[in-house]
């Protein structure tokens, strides 16, 4: 039995048969906005825990990144950030976004399947998606 249907063809036939939400041009990896205020001159964030869960990603290296980027202390209180200082959200959301571009999305692939891996004395970001692995910097 001879099959005579082009490359063409067959992709044609095999994309009519995929979920349309395949081809969907959105982004599904939207890291959660920060949610909190001020309380006197401490800003909090109150889902902090949702944000790093969402990352996958530890809330102790996410509050040291923003704590360091911020130029202020920081602590985490029953899954909330508590950091000393008045701070936007706007600006509190940058700087996560700079985190993610860092140490959560992959150079290569540009996706979020990642995972902080340290060897000996070195921190790498291994890709999940790729197989790509790349030295971040440590967080003092």
């Amino acid at each position: 039995m001879a099959w005579n249907y082009t490359y063409e063809e067959l992709l044609k036939k095999v994309r009519t048969q995929l979920p349309t939400n395949v081809f969907a041009a959105s982004e599904r990896f939207e890291v959660p906005k920060v949610k909190g205020g001020l309380q006197g001159n401490h800003t909090i964030i109150n889902n902090f825990k949702v944000i790093s869960d969402y990352l996958r990603r530890d809330g102790a290296h996410l509050i040291k990144f923003l704590s360091g980027e911020l130029a202020t202390q920081a602590k985490i209180e029953s899954g909330r950030a508590d950091f000393t200082g008045k701070f936007r959200s706007e600006e509190i959301n940058k700087k996560i976004d700079d985190y993610v571009n860092i140490f959560v999305k992959c150079s290569e692939c540009k996706k979020p399947d990642t995972k902080l891996v340290k060897e000996d004395r070195l921190m790498n970001m291994q890709c999940m998606a790729c197989g790509s692995k790349r030295p971040v910097r440590n967080l003092k």
